[in-house]
């Protein structure tokens, strides 16, 4: 059998145990996620062998299917989704086997009471020991009900009780809208659930690149010791995505941009750039350092709003050379809509390490290009030295780049060989794909894992998505009072609206290049 790091940025073999065998239950398993990223998960680890000989995954959705329908459409999803290709046959033949599909409605209590007598079915064939991950890949509105049912059909455990087995929850982001909301869905989910057990999923940080942040700052004295306000200016966060909405208009109309990227996935990336080394590399003493600096954000003014916050919508443009339509013409948005696809935002972290050095968060949809980066600009060195007839040299800028091509890169400037020594910026570049010769997991697999192994590090603590919900509720309070008036305001196949540039030309700054 496997065993695994406890932990995982800690040194393999220092302190490992084995996977429990367990069952994966996944509501919603008909949709999109599942197909794309779940099974293809599932099926790299088995690859890997990184999951246990007693393992079975039971789709749960209201369509009717059968075992073997559900198989095939999993197959394929693999050959077209997975990241290791051809599809590994013998290896399918074997994996298919713990593939599993129960039809019932969400709210259907005699579907839990048949999911209970079946899953204890597989337990006695495959040896499970009763041990459960429910995957709620869901609408947020199921949450709390899929929960109630699963405890009142002893399907989640007491943890303080049952001792010989345990049973998990892996939620998907929206957790709640805003911070009321999500204050209360978190006292909702506590009425059937210890803290413990709930695993609040953002799959950026089981990106290996974000891993990597804690182990690039901490364990590299170069770097660790300048990453303060005497040696850096400023700290830029992207997220650009190149696609527009698709098919989730419906989603995106009650979403938009701050909920559905910002609240998660880039105030997850700020507080791993910005936290103080932990005392130790357990969950609890990495999580309070991320929230305190979640709590040392400076609040918003209300005249802050409209300088140092940024909304845009895209509309009609091209992509790629084709033509892309205005998101207000997407399927299931009103064309009045006032949904942002695009934001932008300053903030400042009022500690001993961050005070005066601003944070430039953005990111949106229809953008040039797919990418995210942590661009961290150095100030710039005395102007004593090699001016080049008036022309300020580039500030030093170390990227780390989340996706696609994971990686870091440090920009130094250099002197051109010849006999004018003009001074020229070049990069210092490491690319996980070259360096290790092999493409990092993928998210879900690492996330999977963990909790199955019961390792909460690489999930948001709910203390971490209450104090991001407190920095980021009143700015969508004030959009909702003050509905833009310039929507569309950026054209599809550009970086955003020239508002965005123009937060940082008043501080004579500019937006990195990606």
């Amino acid at each position: 059998m496997p065993h695994f790091s406890a932990h995982p940025l800690e040194e393999p073999g220092v302190s490992s145990r084995f996977i429990d065998p367990c069952i994966l239950v996944i509501f919603g398993a008909t949709g999109d996620l599942t197909a794309r990223k779940l099974i293809p998960a599932l099926y790299n680890l088995a690859k890997e062998g990184q999951l246990p000989a007693q393992f079975a995954c039971v789709g749960f959705a209201r369509r009717q299917k059968t075992h073997d329908q559900f198989r095939e459409e999993m197959r394929e999803a693999i050959s077209q989704f997975s990241r290791t290709k051809p599809l590994d046959t013998p290896l399918w033949d074997r994996f298919k086997d713990q593939l599993f599909y129960h039809i019932s409605e969400f709210h259907e209590e005699e579907g839990y009471a048949r999911l209970k007598t079946f899953l204890q079915e597989l337990d006695g064939k495959l040896g499970t020991k009763g041990n459960r991950v429910f995957y709620l890949s869901t609408q947020p509105s199921f949450f709390t009900s899929i929960c109630e049912k699963l405890h009142s059909s002893g399907l989640i455990y007491d943890a303080e009780k049952v001792k010989d087995k345990w049973s998990r929850i892996i939620i998907e982001k929206p957790f709640g809208h805003d911070l009321n909301s999500a204050e209360d869905l978190q006292n909702e989910l506590l009425c059937y659930l210890k803290e413990e057990q709930i695993y609040r999923i953002d799959h950026y940080l089981g990106k290996e690149t974000v891993q990597n942040i804690l182990v690039f700052r901490f364990a590299n004295s170069l770097f660790e010791s300048v990453w303060n306000n005497r040696y850096i200016d400023h700290v830029q966060i992207t997220v650009a995505e190149d696609i527009g909405i698709g098919t989730r208009g419906a989603f995106w109309e009650e979403a938009g941009f701050i909920r559905d990227i910002l609240q998660n996935h880039m105030m997850q990336l700020l507080s791993l750039v910005a936290m103080e080394p932990p005392v130790n590399l357990s969950a609890d003493a990495i999580h309070d350092e991320k929230v305190k600096v979640l709590q040392a954000i400076r609040p918003l003014a209300p005249e802050d709003f409209d300088s140092s916050v940024i909304r845009g919508q895209y509309g009609a443009g091209f992509i790629g050379g084709q033509d892309a339509i205005a998101y207000r013409s997407e399927k299931n948005v009103s064309p009045t809509s006032n949904v942002e696809t695009y934001a932008a935002l300053r903030l400042f972290i009022d500690n001993w390490r961050w005070a005066g050095v601003p944070f430039y968060l953005r990111g949106g949809k229809r953008l040039p290009k797919r990418g995210t980066e942590i661009a961290v600009i150095f100030k710039d060195p005395p102007s004593v030295l090699f001016q080049q007839s008036g022309k300020k040299n580039e500030p030093n800028a170390l990227a780390i780049r989340i996706q696609p091509d994971e990686g870091t890169s440090l920009k130094i400037n250099c002197k051109v060989p010849g006999p004018s020594s003009p001074i020229q910026p070049v990069k210092m570049d490491f690319r996980y794909g070259s360096y290790f010769g092999m493409s990092p997991p993928e998210a879900y697999e690492r996330l999977i894992l963990d909790c199955i192994l019961g390792d909460n590090t690489l999930f948001a603590r709910q203390d971490e998505v209450f104090n991001s919900w407190k920095f980021l509720t009143p700015i969508l309070e004030h959009w909702a009072a003050t509905p833009a008036k310039e929507f569309p305001n950026y054209a599809s196949g550009t970086w955003g609206p020239k508002a965005a540039d123009e937060l940082l030309e008043r501080d004579h700054r500019k937006w990195r290049l990606i």
